[in-house]
């Protein structure tokens, strides 16, 4: 049966050795559908960002990309605009039947800071296939702020899963009658569309832009950088505000969504054809999030959005993007927001935890 696999079957994998680490996973890095990534001792400064190709390795890919080596035992500064290949703690040994995805997660995401899994003849970012036994390596590109890193530090997580378990439109549909997966009606056609919030109740203030000189964000500091000297406000009286080209908005979703404990979900583009601009999806939604048994009653999705080669006007409603569920292959044993330390279940327009709020 196709699934997604769960914390519990995510800890036999590791009993198992078809996931080995050094130093060992701690528990902390185990999410109901995920296994956190963490940073290895060394970031690589490459010329540009690459793939290993079928029957390469990234090893033998860095020597040829390979600009000059930073050591991160003491804490070290990747800089914005800068392309950067580290080493992570975690390997694999996977089974023929099981494959994986990674994804940056939430709070990499909202700092602009792009990070996608390589692996060994790897063809694409973030997709490793059935059976693959090797290393994994984490790219890093900051692209609104410089940010300091140390080992041990995780900035993404996988998700395994056997055969394809993502519900399609007829499952989906059944599945809100069942259980509402937002507040409103649902837009569902190749996933759950969800659509921009542009006036949001009592207040002008409807999103944040990343400054473009700003200082360093040392990402174990939580809770405090002060928000204004790295994000000036967005606001509208009209519901409509202009995209600037090259620019990175932090937005909101009108719905407040819900991933029940049976299913987990992943943000996916709404389509090419919309407009100029990307919703960037930092991410995997965990199972429980939003979830009312797990303490959310509904979470609304934060939007990283960037422009690209034309101003454009995002309006009030506009669908841009869409959840896609996935069935797990057990209920997991722990839910997101429940008995975990979950940084955004009940959020509405949120920064990434380093801020004050």
């Amino acid at each position: 049966m196709p699934g997604v696999i769960p914390n519990q079957l995510i800890s036999q994998m590791i009993d198992t050795g078809e996931i080995t680490a050094d130093p060992a996973v701690i528990a902390e890095q185990i999410q109901p559908a995920s296994l956190d990534l963490r940073l290895g001792t060394v970031a690589y400064r490459v010329r540009a960002s690459f793939l290993a190709g079928h029957g390469a390795k990234v090893a033998d890919r860095l020597r040829e990309f390979e600009m000059h080596r930073v050591d991160l035992t003491g804490g070290a500064v990747l800089e914005k605009g800068c392309v950067y290949v580290v080493p992570l703690m975690e390997s694999l040994a996977l089974p023929d039947d099981i494959s994986a995805v990674a994804n940056a997660k939430s709070s990499t995401g909202r700092l602009d800071l792009l990070t996608r899994t390589i692996t060994d003849g790897g063809a694409e970012f973030d997709r490793i296939a059935a059976g693959y036994e090797g290393p994994l390596y984490a790219e890093i590109c900051p692209r609104s702020f410089s940010v300091l890193v140390r080992p041990g530090m995780r900035l993404n997580q996988i998700r395994f899963g056997k055969g394809n378990a993502v519900l399609d439109d007829a499952a989906l549909k059944a599945l809100h009658a069942e259980i509402p997966l937002v507040d409103g009606e649902a837009v569902i056609d190749e996933g759950l569309g969800f659509s921009v919030d542009l006036r949001l109740p009592d207040t002008t203030l409807v999103g944040y832009r990343a400054k473009p000189h700003t200082g360093v964000i040392d990402l174990d500091n939580i809770g405090h950088y002060e928000p204004a000297e790295y994000w000036e406000e967005v606001h509208t009286a009209n519901g409509q505000i202009i995209l600037d080209p090259g620019a990175f908005y932090i937005l909101v979703s009108r719905e407040a969504v819900t991933i029940p404990p049976g299913y987990a979900a992943e943000m996916a583009p709404y389509l090419a054809m919309v407009g100029e601009f990307r919703v960037h999806y930092a991410g995997f939604f965990d199972p429980g999030f939003g979830h009312a048994a797990a303490g959310g009653s509904g979470s609304r999705g934060v939007l990283e959005v960037r422009c690209h080669e034309a101003p454009f006007v995002l309006e009030h409603g506009q669908v841009v993007g869409r959840l896609v569920y996935e069935r797990m292959l057990e209920e997991p044993t722990q839910l997101y927001g429940a008995e975990l330390a979950s940084n955004y279940q009940g959020q509405g327009l949120k920064l990434s935890k380093h801020f004050k709020s």
